[in-house]
This record gives C-alpha cells, structure tokens and sequence, in this order.
C-alpha cells in the first residue's frame, strides 16, 4: 500500500532516491569542497548537511568550483601564454574544425581514413641499431600497418607517440619520425616471448626481430591494446596479464 502512494506522490519518490542503497543525508556530506576541508561551497556550508532537497545545489556548486572558479586563475595564465606566442584574437579567421586539425592533428574518422602504404612508411620511418629498411622485420612492420583500419591506427599511434592521431601532414610531419630499432635480446632469449616497447616522448619503436609476420603481427596488436596507457619495464609478454608497460 505504501509502494502505492508513492507512485503517485512525488515527494515521497523523492525521498526514497538513494547513492547504492544509502540515503544522501547518511552520505555525512556538507558544503565544503571535496578533498579541500579549508574551502566552503557556501557561506556556513561547513555546517549545511547535504541532503536530498538541496543535492542538487551541492552537485552545481562542486561542478563549478571544479570546472570553472577553482582553475579560473591557471586558465587565465594559459590564455595569457598562448596570446604571447600567438594572438587569440587571430584565431576567428579559423573553423573549429582547421583549428582541431592544428592543435590535436589529423582526424582519423571514417571519412578521412587512409591506409598506410608500405612505401609511404618506408620513406618517413627510420630504422637504426640493428635494423635497415631492407631487414625482414621491418619489411614485416611495414605490411603489418598497411593492413591497419581505422582503430588498429589510433591504438597503434597511442602506443608509439602518445596520440591517438597523427600531426597535421601526417607520418611526415612526426617530430622526431618514427625510428625503429631492433630490441636486444640475451642470447639464450628468444624474441617472440617478448613485446616490443617504445619511447613515446621520441617516437622510438624497440622491436624484438620475430621470426614470422604472424608473430609480429599479434606481438603488436597486444602491446597496441594492453600497453598503451601504462607505464612499465616489464617485457615479456608472458607477464602482460599481470603487468601492463609502457618501456
């Protein structure tokens, strides 16, 4: 009879909204910055409870303070960098779109998508310690990543610099370009049990010399998917379920 009445009582639904099971006023929140004890959301808010009538005061109090007045001042000092170098009012003669492409480099959306072409590659990319444009293996990386759609690109590209998308220009522009060396190995390591590793702040590519393009191939797609966002010197992709890398 009670779950009754509150279907047609919108207050009484109201009161029953909870986070997880618990009831916001047993959450012991009150207006004061999450994280920042020292800083009220209100005038006496250190001693308002939160509750269910007044949450959403509190949501737009800590999303503003968040999003707009507590990095007022860092953004102001960013705009006030970026006008020395380059006047922000000169930035109207741009689209958002060309300013996108300027900023965060070329889109890799369904309508721009190119595959890359082997002999595209072989002219931007450097090979070196160990390697040369005529090594099997890079041979191998090459017609690896000629095959690449669209998201094996990004994932692949987030990886190896650190982005998902490449600078305006495209591999060309990459700066440093892309340079591939051969990862070394002790001599009694065998390198398809091992992952290449890059160094993202140069564009560097440490790739063990696998014995088949298969082998290379899923040696990348799992350091592409499994390593991309992590930081770490573990190497051996046996580990890779139990540690996640970077170098």
């Amino acid at each position: 009879m009670i779950q009754l009445s509150n279907q047609f009582c919108p207050q009484l639904q109201i009161e029953a909204l909870d986070l997880d099971g618990c009831p916001i006023a047993d959450l012991g929140l009150d207006f004061v910055l999450p994280g920042h004890p020292n800083i009220e959301l209100r005038r006496g808010g250190r001693d308002t409870a939160v509750t269910i009538h007044n949450l959403h005061q509190y949501i737009s109090l800590v999303t503003h303070w968040f999003l707009v007045e507590g990095v007022s001042r860092q953004f102001e000092a960013l705009r006030e960098g970026f006008d020395s170098v380059f006047p922000v009012n000169r930035l109207r003669m741009f689209y958002p779109e060309e300013l996108e492409n300027v900023f965060c480099g070329s889109g890799l959306n369904a309508a721009s998508h190119q595959r890359w072409d082997v002999r595209m590659l072989a002219e931007c990319c450097r090979t070196d310690h160990g390697f040369s444009q005529d090594s099997q293996a890079i041979q191998y990386f090459y017609e690896i990543l000629s095959t690449y759609n669209r998201e094996e690109q990004r994932l692949f590209l987030q990886f190896v610099t650190g982005s998902p998308r490449l600078p305006t220009g495209g591999f060309k522009a990459l700066t440093p370009p892309l340079t591939i060396v051969r990862k070394k190995m002790d001599g009694n390591q065998n390198p398809d049990e091992y992952l290449p590793s890059v160094m993202t702040c140069v564009n560097y590519l440490k790739l063990p010399d696998y014995s088949s393009r298969e082998v290379m191939r899923q040696k990348l797609k799992l350091a592409a998917s499994e390593g991309s966002m992590s930081f770490h010197l573990s190497l051996n992709a046996n580990e890779v379920e139990r540690v996640h890398f970077k170098y």
